[in-house]
């Protein structure tokens, strides 16, 4: 019965792949098989001194990092990130965060992890976009390795202007004094996996990493979704 309504609501509203547009069937998870084969997947989650892990040397100690998807400028992740991010396409966060979560049990170096937080949204710009567009990705992430997604701990305190033409040094500059943690004791002796939607200087996480790390005996690692290249 279940099977038949399905398909009965399939025939009049078709699911349509977020990348291509073209309608998927019932048997396809988020994705179209054709687009789900062209993802340009990393190998970073099982190397140790991967790409990610080389652009925090020297800025802040992490125990591990990794990101899932390369990015390239109209190309398939970018078509993702953009309908994640504002078409409130949030089942592409958990499709994302289920096949990383699959790659970090297999690959046994985040194996200690405690917690899960994201980078937060200011409450402006959350309230104006509805949800933070790293939270399902966080969730599903949670699911799979069997630790809490925790919420409210790390707090955007302020807006950044947009980031889009600085250099690292100036994003990091532009990032001063806008996070802060809400109870440092909470927090204390935790292997923490501190998470976003996309790298590409790594100066929002290295702020937010600066804030996490006054706390007592922390750990920190990290995972997005997707790296520039």
């Amino acid at each position: 019965m279940k099977t038949s309504l399905t398909n009965l609501i399939s025939l009049f509203y078709p699911r349509k792949c977020p990348a291509c547009a073209k309608i998927i069937s019932n048997y396809e998870e988020i994705l179209c098989l054709s687009c789900r084969l062209d993802l340009p997947i990393t190998d970073y989650t099982e190397i140790k001194g991967n790409k990610v892990e080389k652009s925090f040397y020297g800025r802040i100690p992490i125990e591990a990092a990794t990101s899932l998807l390369y990015f390239n400028k109209r190309g398939i992740v970018q078509k993702l990130i953009h309908q994640l991010k504002y078409r409130k396409q949030q089942q592409i966060g958990l499709f994302l965060g289920n096949c990383l979560g699959d790659k970090m049990i297999v690959s046994k170096r985040f194996d200690t992890l405690n917690c899960i937080i994201c980078v937060p949204l200011h409450p402006k710009k959350l309230k104006k976009r509805g949800y933070n567009q790293v939270r399902t990705f966080g969730e599903s992430l949670s699911k799979k390795l069997n630790i809490p997604l925790i919420e409210n701990q790390l707090i955007r305190t302020s807006k950044s202007n947009t980031q889009t033409f600085k250099n690292r040094f100036d994003r990091l500059k532009n990032m001063e004094e806008i996070f802060k943690i809400s109870d440092r004791d909470f927090l204390k002796n935790k292997h923490i996996l501190l998470i976003d939607d996309v790298i590409t200087t790594g100066a929002t996480l290295e702020a937010c990493c600066l804030q996490l790390m006054e706390t007592e005996n922390i750990k920190i690692s990290i995972a997005t979704m997707v790296i520039t290249q």
